[in-house]
Protein backbone atom coordinates (compact mmCIF):
# COMPACT_ATOMS: atom_id res chain seq x y z
CA UNK A 1 0.00 0.00 0.00
CA UNK A 2 1.43 3.63 -1.30
CA UNK A 3 -2.17 5.26 1.02
CA UNK A 4 -0.91 9.23 1.55
CA UNK A 5 -1.40 8.75 5.24
CA UNK A 6 2.20 8.18 6.68
CA UNK A 7 4.22 9.39 3.50
CA UNK A 8 6.10 7.71 0.49
CA UNK A 9 9.17 6.33 0.82
CA UNK A 10 11.18 5.41 -2.59
CA UNK A 11 13.44 3.63 -0.64
CA UNK A 12 10.82 1.36 0.67
CA UNK A 13 8.81 0.29 -2.28
CA UNK A 14 11.79 -0.58 -4.33
CA UNK A 15 12.81 -2.77 -1.13
CA UNK A 16 9.75 -4.68 -0.87
CA UNK A 17 9.96 -5.25 -5.03
CA UNK A 18 13.23 -5.93 -5.24
CA UNK A 19 13.95 -8.10 -1.72
CA UNK A 20 10.18 -9.43 -0.45
CA UNK A 21 8.78 -10.33 -3.92
CA UNK A 22 5.98 -7.80 -3.60
CA UNK A 23 3.76 -7.75 -7.20
CA UNK A 24 1.26 -5.76 -5.57
CA UNK A 25 0.87 -1.99 -5.93
CA UNK A 26 -1.58 0.07 -4.49
CA UNK A 27 -2.17 3.62 -5.01
CA UNK A 28 -4.13 6.23 -6.00
CA UNK A 29 -4.12 9.79 -7.66
CA UNK A 30 -5.45 11.10 -4.50
CA UNK A 31 -2.15 9.54 -2.89
CA UNK A 32 0.18 11.73 -4.90
CA UNK A 33 3.01 9.60 -5.90
CA UNK A 34 1.79 7.96 -8.37
CA UNK A 35 5.08 9.77 -10.24
CA UNK A 36 7.17 9.04 -8.02
CA UNK A 37 6.16 5.11 -8.17
CA UNK A 38 7.21 5.55 -11.81
CA UNK A 39 11.02 6.01 -11.05
CA UNK A 40 10.65 3.12 -8.41
CA UNK A 41 9.05 0.41 -10.31
CA UNK A 42 11.67 1.49 -13.18
CA UNK A 43 14.49 1.07 -10.54
CA UNK A 44 13.51 -2.06 -8.74
CA UNK A 45 13.91 -3.68 -12.70
CA UNK A 46 10.31 -5.61 -12.28
CA UNK A 47 8.64 -6.27 -15.58
CA UNK A 48 5.58 -4.80 -15.96
CA UNK A 49 3.45 -8.09 -16.34
CA UNK A 50 4.77 -9.25 -13.51
CA UNK A 51 3.49 -6.51 -11.67
CA UNK A 52 -0.44 -5.90 -10.43
CA UNK A 53 -0.73 -2.18 -10.32
CA UNK A 54 -4.43 -0.71 -8.38
CA UNK A 55 -4.88 2.87 -8.75
CA UNK A 56 -8.51 4.30 -7.76
CA UNK A 57 -10.34 7.34 -9.15
CA UNK A 58 -11.73 10.60 -7.39
CA UNK A 59 -15.29 11.91 -7.67
CA UNK A 60 -14.29 14.39 -10.17
CA UNK A 61 -13.57 11.77 -12.50
CA UNK A 62 -16.77 9.88 -12.52
CA UNK A 63 -18.25 9.88 -15.80
CA UNK A 64 -17.29 7.87 -19.06
CA UNK A 65 -14.98 10.38 -20.46
CA UNK A 66 -13.65 11.82 -17.68
CA UNK A 67 -12.80 8.48 -16.40
CA UNK A 68 -11.11 7.36 -19.37
CA UNK A 69 -9.34 10.31 -19.37
CA UNK A 70 -8.21 10.24 -15.35
CA UNK A 71 -7.15 6.44 -16.41
CA UNK A 72 -4.71 7.35 -19.17
CA UNK A 73 -3.47 10.05 -16.81
CA UNK A 74 -2.50 7.60 -14.18
CA UNK A 75 -0.85 5.34 -16.61
CA UNK A 76 1.18 8.58 -17.54
CA UNK A 77 2.35 9.37 -14.43
CA UNK A 78 3.02 5.67 -13.49
CA UNK A 79 5.23 4.96 -17.05
CA UNK A 80 2.96 2.03 -17.32
CA UNK A 81 0.48 1.21 -20.75
CA UNK A 82 -1.49 -0.50 -18.71
CA UNK A 83 -3.04 -1.04 -15.48
CA UNK A 84 -4.84 -3.77 -13.59
CA UNK A 85 -8.08 -2.35 -12.40
CA UNK A 86 -8.75 -1.22 -16.35
CA UNK A 87 -8.47 -4.68 -17.33
CA UNK A 88 -10.23 -5.81 -14.36
CA UNK A 89 -12.51 -3.26 -12.24
CA UNK A 90 -12.81 -2.93 -8.70
CA UNK A 91 -14.21 -0.47 -6.38
CA UNK A 92 -13.31 0.45 -2.85
CA UNK A 93 -15.74 1.12 0.69
CA UNK A 94 -18.90 -0.49 -1.05
CA UNK A 95 -20.90 -2.49 1.32
CA UNK A 96 -23.57 -4.74 -0.17
CA UNK A 97 -26.39 -2.11 -0.50
CA UNK A 98 -24.10 -0.41 -2.64
CA UNK A 99 -22.96 -3.12 -4.97
CA UNK A 100 -26.72 -3.93 -5.64
CA UNK A 101 -26.98 -0.37 -6.35
CA UNK A 102 -24.43 -0.58 -8.64
CA UNK A 103 -25.55 -4.45 -10.15
CA UNK A 104 -28.80 -2.03 -11.33
CA UNK A 105 -26.42 0.18 -12.86
CA UNK A 106 -23.79 -1.70 -14.41
CA UNK A 107 -23.57 -5.10 -16.07
CA UNK A 108 -19.97 -5.66 -15.44
CA UNK A 109 -19.12 -7.21 -11.92
CA UNK A 110 -16.22 -5.59 -10.41
CA UNK A 111 -13.38 -7.85 -9.78
CA UNK A 112 -12.62 -6.79 -6.41
CA UNK A 113 -14.24 -4.65 -3.61
CA UNK A 114 -11.31 -2.73 -1.25
CA UNK A 115 -12.47 -2.91 2.29
CA UNK A 116 -11.44 -1.98 5.92
CA UNK A 117 -10.42 -5.06 7.28
CA UNK A 118 -8.46 -5.81 10.73
CA UNK A 119 -9.69 -7.77 14.09
CA UNK A 120 -11.94 -4.77 15.66
CA UNK A 121 -13.41 -4.91 12.07
CA UNK A 122 -14.23 -7.73 10.27
CA UNK A 123 -17.67 -7.34 8.26
CA UNK A 124 -17.77 -11.09 7.48
CA UNK A 125 -21.40 -10.37 5.76
CA UNK A 126 -20.05 -8.62 3.08
CA UNK A 127 -16.98 -10.77 2.73
CA UNK A 128 -19.56 -13.74 2.37
CA UNK A 129 -21.34 -11.82 -0.12
CA UNK A 130 -18.47 -10.87 -2.21
CA UNK A 131 -16.92 -14.67 -2.35
CA UNK A 132 -20.52 -15.96 -3.58
CA UNK A 133 -20.54 -13.33 -6.56
CA UNK A 134 -16.72 -13.89 -6.93
CA UNK A 135 -15.34 -10.69 -5.84
CA UNK A 136 -12.36 -10.75 -4.86
CA UNK A 137 -12.27 -8.81 -1.11
CA UNK A 138 -9.17 -7.09 -0.50
CA UNK A 139 -8.69 -5.76 2.79
CA UNK A 140 -6.41 -2.48 4.01
CA UNK A 141 -5.75 -1.07 7.53
CA UNK A 142 -4.88 -4.92 8.26
CA UNK A 143 -3.29 -3.18 11.63
CA UNK A 144 -5.93 -1.13 12.40
CA UNK A 145 -3.66 1.68 12.16
CA UNK A 146 -1.34 0.17 15.13
CA UNK A 147 -4.33 -0.07 17.28
CA UNK A 148 -4.16 -4.06 17.31
CA UNK A 149 -0.80 -4.53 17.90
CA UNK A 150 -1.74 -3.23 21.57
CA UNK A 151 -4.19 -5.45 22.17
CA UNK A 152 -3.86 -8.06 25.35
CA UNK A 153 -5.06 -10.94 22.98
CA UNK A 154 -2.83 -10.08 19.72
CA UNK A 155 -0.04 -9.56 22.36
CA UNK A 156 -0.34 -13.16 23.80
CA UNK A 157 -0.62 -14.33 20.50
CA UNK A 158 2.46 -13.26 19.19
CA UNK A 159 4.18 -14.20 22.30
CA UNK A 160 2.82 -17.73 21.72
CA UNK A 161 3.79 -18.23 17.80
CA UNK A 162 7.28 -16.18 18.61
CA UNK A 163 6.21 -13.22 16.09
CA UNK A 164 5.38 -9.80 16.34
CA UNK A 165 1.93 -8.53 16.55
CA UNK A 166 1.51 -7.04 13.02
CA UNK A 167 2.79 -10.30 11.77
CA UNK A 168 0.04 -12.08 13.72
CA UNK A 169 -2.72 -9.34 12.32
CA UNK A 170 -1.63 -10.11 9.14
CA UNK A 171 -1.23 -13.87 9.30
CA UNK A 172 -5.19 -13.68 10.63
CA UNK A 173 -6.03 -11.89 7.43
CA UNK A 174 -4.69 -14.22 5.06
CA UNK A 175 -6.00 -16.95 6.93
CA UNK A 176 -9.54 -16.20 6.97
CA UNK A 177 -8.88 -15.67 2.73
CA UNK A 178 -8.88 -11.84 2.37
CA UNK A 179 -6.08 -10.61 0.05
CA UNK A 180 -4.40 -8.37 2.23
CA UNK A 181 -3.26 -4.64 1.93
CA UNK A 182 -0.39 -3.72 4.70
CA UNK A 183 1.37 -0.18 4.53
CA UNK A 184 4.74 1.00 5.59
CA UNK A 185 7.38 3.09 4.76
CA UNK A 186 10.03 1.39 6.97
CA UNK A 187 12.18 -1.15 5.47
CA UNK A 188 12.49 -3.55 8.45
CA UNK A 189 8.69 -3.10 8.59
CA UNK A 190 8.02 -4.41 5.19
CA UNK A 191 10.15 -7.17 5.61
CA UNK A 192 8.60 -8.06 8.65
CA UNK A 193 5.14 -7.92 6.80
CA UNK A 194 5.84 -10.74 4.21
CA UNK A 195 7.63 -13.03 6.88
CA UNK A 196 3.99 -14.43 8.04
CA UNK A 197 4.16 -17.38 5.27
CA UNK A 198 6.54 -19.67 7.97
CA UNK A 199 3.53 -20.47 10.55
CA UNK A 200 -0.13 -20.86 10.87
CA UNK A 201 -1.88 -19.86 13.35
CA UNK A 202 -4.81 -22.51 14.87
CA UNK A 203 -8.26 -22.46 14.33
CA UNK A 204 -9.09 -21.76 17.80
CA UNK A 205 -6.65 -18.71 17.61
CA UNK A 206 -8.01 -17.36 14.48
CA UNK A 207 -11.41 -17.62 16.32
CA UNK A 208 -10.25 -15.81 19.25
CA UNK A 209 -8.91 -13.11 16.92
CA UNK A 210 -12.87 -13.39 14.93
CA UNK A 211 -14.03 -12.55 18.42
CA UNK A 212 -12.59 -9.44 18.48
CA UNK A 213 -14.92 -7.76 15.98
CA UNK A 214 -16.45 -5.12 17.46
CA UNK A 215 -17.57 -3.18 14.23
CA UNK A 216 -14.95 -0.26 15.00
CA UNK A 217 -13.49 1.86 11.96
CA UNK A 218 -10.16 3.30 12.09
CA UNK A 219 -10.29 4.35 8.93
CA UNK A 220 -13.97 6.15 7.38
CA UNK A 221 -17.02 4.06 7.51
CA UNK A 222 -18.97 3.68 4.14
CA UNK A 223 -22.54 3.43 6.14
CA UNK A 224 -22.29 7.21 5.89
CA UNK A 225 -23.07 6.80 2.06
CA UNK A 226 -26.19 6.03 1.20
Amino acid sequence: GTSHQGGYSHDAVVYALQKCGIRHIDTAKRYGCELLLQKAIKESDVKREDLWITTKLWHSDYGYENTKQACLDSCKRLGVQYLGICRSIGVSNFLINHLEQLKEDCKITPHVNQVEYHPFQRPQELVDYCRSRNIVFEGYCPLAKGEALTHPIIIQLAKKYGKTPAQICIRWSIQNGIVTIPKSTKIERIRENCEVFDFILAEDDVAIINGMHEGRHVSWDPSCIV
